[in-house]
């Protein structure tokens, strides 16, 4: 909440749009950026245009000192229905290999930004769609939301990261389940599963995304980012080799010049202003 009372959601209202690609609509406002997919025709599918400009949306932001969290969602009854089928057809093995590295470049580069990430799930998250929400820091679905990975049924299996990220999420035989039976799942189940964070009504959804964006952007960046590179990296090895990720990464902080206001803010019983640095 702004100190004029305003919520992020009414602020970016008046925000302009700007578009860095046809189906890609960006709004920014006090350190986060709204980026919808916009390709509501075909239910948000990734064609190739699409995916570079995804990544070299990613590219920028990563290296954006003063963004500090991404809120990702799609439009209409869809978030992302999976990759551009027809893009597919026919294609030669070296073009096809091209474009799963393409993509794997572009889940990659999101998953590995420093900023926090959130996706609310409008709708249809299946296959790449899926494994795009995967790549984000925290989930949030609309109560109409559907997620599935249906690649077995054209004789595949996902390439953009959902045998290791839904694995990782949700456990060894949930993601089985799902992946070799090529089904779907609500909302709800999703929740129950831990594959997301929290479901909402359609309407409330975005509010629901931006307000977490905007309290997570209130914390000091190098601490957020600290704290997700820690949990992510700790999460595939050993504990103690976690653990000692955990101490480094607080005594680096701790010579920090935010670690240092905030510290002198609890103390002195104001609001900090952190910089970053």
């Amino acid at each position: 909440m702004s100190a004029d009372g305003t919520g992020l959601t009414a602020r970016l209202e008046v925000v302009e749009e700007t578009r860095p690609h046809p189906n890609l609509a960006a709004k920014r406002c006090d350190g986060v950026v709204l980026l919808r997919i916009d390709r509501e025709e075909a239910l948000g599918a990734l064609s190739r245009g699409l995916v570079e400009a995804l990544l070299s949306c990613f590219t920028e932001f990563a290296a954006d000192r003063a963004l500090k969290a991404l809120v990702l969602t799609g439009t209409g009854r869809s978030f992302v229905a999976g990759a551009d089928i027809r893009e597919y057809d026919r294609v030669g093995q070296l073009e096809f290999d091209r474009y799963q590295r393409l993509c794997r470049d572009m889940f990659d580069s999101l998953s590995a930004l420093p900023q926090a990430t959130v996706c609310a799930v409008n709708g249809f998250a299946l296959g790449g769609g899926f494994e795009l929400a995967l790549s984000c820091d925290f989930i949030l679905a609309s109560e109409k939301a559907r997620l599935g990975l249906p690649e077995i049924k054209l004789g595949l299996i996902p390439g953009g990261g959902a045998t290791q990220r839904l694995t990782r999420a949700v456990g060894r035989m949930r993601a089985k389940s799902l992946i070799m039976r090529g089904g779907m799942i609500g909302a709800e189940e999703a929740l129950n599963w831990g594959a997301v964070l929290s479901v909402h009504e359609p309407a409330a959804l975005l509010t629901a995304a931006l307000d977490l964006a905007g309290e997570l952007a209130e914390h000091a960046p190098l601490a957020l980012c600290e704290a997700k590179r820690v949990i992510d990296d700790g999460c595939d090895t050993s504990l103690p080799a976690g653990l000692t990720l955990e101490q480094r990464a607080l005594g680096s902080l701790y010579a920090s010049h935010d670690a240092r206001e905030g510290v002198a803010a609890f103390l002195e019983k104001r609001p900090p202003v952190f910089r970053g640095s």
